[in-house]
């Protein structure tokens, strides 16, 4: 069993767990739900992280939106505490969001810190980012 810092994230050894939430887009459904999930995921093995796990079943972390479960995608992101990784992973997020036209949205938690991203105006998503990588990373 997981310890609760590894569930919603947290740091130990130099790691920083991440717990990422994706509700997708109420109105869509079936494969329409998964295939955003399973994209999103791929970007993030992609980058230079420790490791890429399903996250708990049904997590909903502290202040998100009631999400229905069966619409929820959760994923657990390893990374090193430093080298400019979670940047590059909140990037990566942020992208995603901006590259799809339904109105998903995604929490990134960590030590029961969450922000909520969705689609927004670029100044505004910029500003809320740059403000929760500073609490995280210390620049």
């Amino acid at each position: 069993m997981q310890d609760d810092a590894s569930i919603r994230g947290g740091s130990a050894n130099g790691v920083m767990e991440v717990l990422l939430v994706i509700a997708p887009d109420p109105e869509l459904d079936g494969e329409a739900v998964e295939r955003p999930v399973r994209q999103l995921r791929a970007e993030i093995t992609g980058l230079d992280v420790e490791s890429v796990r399903p996250g708990p079943a049904g997590m909903v972390p502290d202040g998100a939106k009631g999400t229905d479960p069966l619409t929820l995608g959760a994923i657990v992101v390893a990374l090193s505490a430093s080298g400019g990784v979670f940047t590059a992973l909140v990037d990566t997020v942020r992208d995603w969001l901006a590259r799809s036209s339904a109105r998903h949205r995604v929490s990134v938690t960590i030590d029961g810190d969450t922000i909520e991203l969705e689609r927004a105006s670029d100044s505004e998503r910029q500003d809320l980012i740059a403000a929760y990588i500073r609490r995280h990373t210390g620049s």
